[in-house]
């Protein structure tokens, strides 16, 4: 994912949201800060989500409550790496942002989950640099993205680091911040094609070692290279078969269908390369799951549960008047 080349300062540390945190619970007053277990709506069956810019890049400057209802999971992007190994910390670029206010932050992500939709924070993006390579590092990352959920209120987390991941580590870090948010967790991960050319990448195993408690996987089908399909043949970005000959290497190779989405572009400014229109993103929809509408490749079977669809995202779609939003929410919603 594309993000601001400058950031905001931090206003605080993870050690300092910890110590705030203990400080509330020893003194009975915790209800200050936001209770994800309150946020109880599970995405839908058939769900589009859509990240949000927490930086001002040329793109539309929106609030989440700007953010239309078609979008069913909303990824805040991003939160950053702090100088506690693993750990992560998100400051809200208010300046950026036309002056937006922690509190209508906060407020706004109430009032969508209220209507049934479900905001997680994203890590790393294109220039996240989190790194998670040991036991340590794994406990501060889930410590640390679940004070996150607790201060805001967010559903949970989607993984979106583009620069390498330790299946191991990460699998751990999401299973014991599963275990602290409780049954309505929200998981989503967003890798780069490379990523799931295989089940031995590090990225498809962390999705198949935390599938119990996983929402969906967008994998990105932009800014990539020609890539295999699973039929072992090459694809090049910007075609139906692109996006229906990849999926397939993740449906096959253990992901349940619910657990599959095609991530692309809202715009042509939104991405280096690999846009497609929003017809090619419906008409891959159709193809996997009731087999109309493929190009060259055609899957050998379909796949009805198929989750959806993700975009790069809500401020870009703004941008271009919502058209990927309009045509695509509705036919995710219809399948």
């Amino acid at each position: 994912m594309a993000r601001a080349t400058t950031k905001p300062a931090r206003k605080r540390s993870f050690l300092a949201a910890a110590l705030t945190t203990l400080a509330l619970a020893l003194t009975g007053t915790a209800t200050a800060t936001a209770d994800p277990a309150e946020a109880t709506a599970a995405p839908p069956a058939h769900a589009v989500t859509g990240y949000w810019q927490n930086f001002n890049n040329g793109a539309t400057v929106q609030k989440l409550s700007d953010v239309p209802a078609d979008y069913d999971i909303i990824a805040v992007a991003f939160a950053d790496a702090t100088a506690t190994p693993g750990a992560v910390d998100f400051t809200l670029d208010s300046a950026g942002l036309g002056g937006y206010t922690e509190d209508a932050f906060k407020a706004d992500i109430k009032a969508k989950q209220a209507a049934g939709k479900s905001v997680v924070i994203s890590i790393g993006g294109q220039n996240g640099t989190v790194s998670i390579n040991d036991a340590n590092s794994a406990t501060n990352f889930a410590n640390s993205v679940y004070s996150l959920m607790q201060e805001y209120g967010f559903n949970g987390v989607d993984i979106d680091l583009e620069n390498g991941l330790n299946s191991t580590y990460m699998s751990q870090a999401l299973k014991s911040l599963s275990a602290k948010a409780g049954s309505d967790f929200v998981l989503t991960m967003a890798p780069q094609t490379i990523d799931m050319q295989s089940t031995s990448g590090e990225y498809f195993k962390t999705a198949l070692a935390v599938k119990d408690i996983l929402t969906v996987v967008n994998m990105q089908y932009y800014n990539s290279g020609s890539m295999l399909g699973c039929d072992g043949k090459v694809y090049s970005q910007g075609s139906v078969d692109f996006l229906t000959a990849l999926a397939c290497i993740q449906l096959e190779g253990g992901l349940d269908p619910s657990q599959v989405g095609l991530g692309v572009p809202a715009s042509t400014s939104a991405a280096g390369s690999g846009y497609v229109s929003p017809s090619v993103v419906n008409a891959a929809l159709d193809c996997l799951t009731v087999g109309t509408n493929c190009g060259s490749f055609k899957p050998s079977k379909t796949y009805p549960g198929l989750r959806g669809a993700m975009t790069w995202s809500t401020n870009w779609d703004a941008t271009s008047g919502n058209t990927w939003i309009s045509a695509v929410g509705p036919h995710v919603h219809g399948l």
